[in-house]
């Protein structure tokens, strides 16, 4: 009897020290996927990993925020660089964003020398699927204009459509220009902007983009505005304004990720978490994100699907560990091919199907 007592304490505890790491790891990973791991563990996080903006705007009428703490000073733009030049994937991307900071530099350098300057336009509209790194890149090129002296905070503010729309006439310019008012010195991201396109005559959007315009006008020196989404929705979008398609003239087109860039993304989060993947169970996780990607290329999000078999594995690594008799530091790291199957086996598609034709 005092075995067995002995062996039931053994093995909450266990579960104990599963669950409280699994969490911990969770909670440590960050939505960026394309960033470099830290160097270890004890590594403190970067000034603008510290201060990341909430993912959407603060609504109308919400009480006025505590002053904010004193502005981080600009990032060597060498190290901007490097950062931009370790993300996964993005080549064409890439080349995109050291053309924009070769212009805006030399753009910067002729103002100092008081050169004539033509007036840069540095608003832009980048398209692609989830998870491709659009909103990485917009926090980056903030943190690369404020760098360059182009933006005098360089923070990212992310809405969508329900950030500056409101309900009733008159309220959705007010809730537009707070977000405004919130992004100045910094680039504002406006997640599926297409979605302001008004689809009746009492829809609010049409009064967005208005006073969006007339504030990319009047504060062009210090406010840059990326307008993201997919390919042919942008492209409409832009096109249904002519406001829009003058100040909006540089457009990023962010491809799919490989199957091996996937891994790639996979394993980056592996390091991040103290985690490793068996020798035999990359070849099975690269066919499960092959399979994921062909199959539901929209759906799957690219690295945000990435992010969402990491965490079942994560889930079907726990529910193993749990029922052995005794968990070593070296199983707590380890995620297996037997892992990468199971989760392979999920009955996940059948239920999608289920819920695309109910009959």
């Amino acid at each position: 009897m005092d075995k067995r007592d002995k062996k039931d304490e053994i093995i909450l505890q266990q579960l104990e020290v599963i669950q409280t790491l699994t969490e911990h790891n969770l909670r440590r990973m960050g939505s960026d996927f394309w960033g470099p791991s830290p160097a270890s563990a004890g590594t403190p996080p970067s000034p603008h990993e510290e201060k990341k903006e909430p993912p959407s705007a603060e609504p109308a009428g919400a009480a006025e925020a505590p002053a904010r703490q004193e502005e981080a000073p600009p990032e060597k733009l060498e190290d901007l660089q490097k950062e931009l030049d370790s993300y996964i994937g993005l080549a064409a991307v890439k080349k995109e964003v050291r053309n924009l900071i070769n212009l805006a530099s030399v753009h910067q350098m002729r103002k100092e020398n008081n050169l004539p300057a033509a007036e840069l336009s540095l608003h832009m509209v980048f398209s692609g699927n989830p998870g491709t790194g659009k909103t990485t890149i917009a926090r980056l090129m903030a943190r690369i204009y404020h760098s360059l002296g182009i933006l005098s905070k360089g923070q990212l503010v992310e809405v969508d459509r329900s950030g500056l729309v409101a309900g009733y006439v008159g309220q959705t310019a007010l809730k537009t220009g707070k977000v405004i008012e919130k992004a100045l010195g910094g680039v504002l991201f406006i997640d599926e902007a297409y979605a302001l396109n008004g689809r009746s005559d009492n829809d609010f959007g049409q009064e967005a983009i208005d006073t969006l315009l007339k504030a990319m006008e009047d504060h062009r020196d210090d406010l840059v505005v990326i307008a993201a989404g997919y390919d042919g929705l942008m492209d409409d979008f832009v096109r249904s304004n002519p406001g829009l398609e003058s100040r909006f003239n540089r457009f990023l087109h962010f491809d799919d990720y490989s199957p091996d860039e996937l891994l790639a993304i996979f394993r980056m989060q592996c390091g991040k978490g103290c985690y490793e993947l068996d020798e035999d169970g990359e070849e099975a996780l690269k066919q499960l994100l092959e399979r994921e990607s062909r199959e539901h290329s929209v759906s799957f999000g690219n690295a945000r699907g990435v992010r969402n078999i990491f965490e079942k594995l994560l889930v079907i690594q726990a529910n193993r560990l749990a029922g052995l008799p005794s968990v070593s530091r070296e199983d707590l790291t380890r995620i297996t091919a037997d892992d990468v199957k199971t989760a392979s086996g999920a009955p996940e598609e059948p239920r999608k199907k289920s819920q695309e034709d109910p009959a």
